[in-house]
């Protein structure tokens, strides 16, 4: 089904069956991508009584109990209340769920002491002003993304001046490929969320970060719809899967 919509001015459409998903599956067992030292998810048979869960076990149907968590298992959206103490939850945050997004591709800066960083000069020839999310794809890009063991490997994160940047352009909602957009051992500081979020001084309550996304070679940088699809869980943070729409201008 083909779409129309109008953004600053400007005609697009898009053809709801064309779209790239940002999600990586979360499945039982270990071969998921798995950050923060968190177990792997668990899909078991519930159980009870005579009554067994599963089909291939004798019972008359599936139902399955499953075990993970949002921050390391998978692609997940989270909100200001994954860093502030208001209880705030993704599905109450998260309103927008449709947005004009830029996707851009950048290769993190190396410093002295090893860690590779974004860095907010490599937003610079970007027109953050036109879009309401940007989606990020870092350079080295590959399929072992879907199944990386994060832990203790130190990855790729974003510097706080360069979500300090997106706060100012009223970036609502940012989607990166990486475990966090803070350093993996930062003793707790998680600056790069504060300074997106602008916690506590000027919280930006319907702003979101997804992390763990995977976004394949074919998708060319440029305009997007976004769409941001997630489960109504009243947490800080819920799985997610983001969805791109390519756009043709008329």
């Amino acid at each position: 089904m083909e779409f129309q919509f109008n953004h600053n001015g400007q005609a697009y459409t898009f053809e709801s069956t064309l779209f790239h998903d940002l999600s990586t599956p979360i499945r039982n067992g270990s071969e998921n991508v798995n950050a923060y030292y968190l177990e792997d998810p668990k899909f078991e048979p519930f159980k009870a009584g005579g009554f067994v869960g599963s089909v291939t076990q004798g019972g008359a149907c599936n139902c399955e109990d499953i075990t993970f968590n949002a921050h390391g298992n998978g692609t997940h959206t989270e909100c200001v209340g994954h860093i502030s103490d208001g209880g705030q939850t993704i599905n109450a945050c998260l309103k927008d769920f449709t947005t004009m997004a830029l996707v851009v591709t950048i290769s993190p800066e190396h410093l002295d002491n090893g860690d590779q960083v974004l860095l907010k000069g490599s937003l610079a020839h970007y027109d953050l002003n036109s879009v309401d999310s940007l989606v990020i794809r870092t350079l080295p890009n590959s399929p072992n993304k879907l199944t990386r063991r994060y832990s203790g490997t130190n990855p790729t994160y974003l510097s706080p001046d360069f979500t300090a940047l997106l706060a100012t352009h009223n970036i609502k909602h940012l989607i990166v490929d990486l475990p966090s957009v803070d350093r993996e051992e930062d003793g707790g500081l998680l600056k790069a969320h504060h300074a997106f979020w602008q916690y506590p001084e000027n919280p930006r309550m319907s702003s979101t970060i997804t992390e763990l996304a995977y976004i394949t070679d074919e998708v060319a940088d440029g305009h997007y719809l976004l769409q941001i699809q997630i489960a109504a869980f009243e947490s800080d943070a819920s799985p997610s899967k983001p969805i791109l729409y390519p756009l043709t201008k008329i």
